[in-house]
């Protein structure tokens, strides 16, 4: 809980950490000062690219309390403004799911070797990186919580699996290891309302704990503040939903 005489203090910056295949990525990270423990928040950025929303987002995880990072996927495909990198990616078809899960593995074991850190670490993701985060979460040890939003492409029809993306994160459900929570806009097209819910039913079918919330009134990207998709009543109630939910998973 927040109080005007509480002590704040925050680092932030750009670290390096050891992605999949050894491979040394580059990342931006930001803590709270002091000794804590705090817990960990790796966040998985979207297919506009590792840009300045996830700067911004990863010191608001920061300022609540958790040691937070966020891995540069597209580090491996060369520097320059987030949208030329993102449209490079993205015209080579994405980023394997293979190279994703152990780039944000490798952003895992630089939280937990923290001497700060509590022992427990989430994920987060939006749009590409909510549906990478279900992956995550099914496919990796050692995330105590996850937060899709909006993630588009979880429900994949055969004709969308390819050689970088073989299999469709739904068909992890039975897999998935921690408490999953889902924002999504009833408005959106990716995922629609009937792929969030057939990935609702796999998730009761599988007994797995999770929370799903909808939102009127929301299409994809509603907490993007600098796009007209932004949808302020929606975004403050969401954002009020992702700190509740890691209040509950990583204290």
């Amino acid at each position: 809980m927040y109080e005007t005489n509480m002590y704040e203090g925050m680092l932030s910056e750009t670290v390096t950490v050891q992605g999949a295949n050894g491979d040394s990525i580059n990342a931006y990270f930001a803590r709270p000062l002091g000794n804590g423990p705090f817990p960990g928040m790796v966040l998985i950025h979207h297919l506009p690219g590792w840009d300045e929303w996830y700067r911004e987002a990863t010191r608001k995880f920061a300022h609540h309390g958790y040691a937070t990072i966020s891995p540069n996927l597209y580090a491996r495909d060369g520097h320059g403004t987030p949208e030329d990198v993102a449209a490079k990616v993205r015209a080579a078809g994405g980023v394997p799911d293979d190279q994703m899960l152990g780039d944000v593995q490798g952003a895992m074991r630089y939280l937990r070797a923290l001497p700060t850190s509590n022992g427990k670490v989430g994920v987060f993701g939006t749009c590409s990186g909510g549906r990478q985060t279900v992956i995550v979460a099914s496919r990796s040890e050692g995330f105590n919580a996850a937060i899709d939003c909006w993630g588009g492409r979880v429900v994949m029809a055969p004709a969308e699996l390819n050689a970088k993306q073989p299999v469709a994160p739904i068909d992890y459900t039975k897999d998935l290891k921690c408490p999953l929570l889902g924002l999504f806009g009833n408005d959106d097209q990716a995922p629609t309302a009937e792929q969030v819910n057939l990935h609702e039913a796999e998730l009761k079918k599988y007994n797995k704990q999770y929370e799903f919330y909808r939102y009127d009134g929301a299409g994809h990207g509603f907490f993007y503040y600098d796009r007209p998709m932004y949808r302020q009543e929606q975004a403050v109630d969401g954002w009020k939903k992702v700190f509740a939910f890691l209040e509950k998973h990583l204290s």
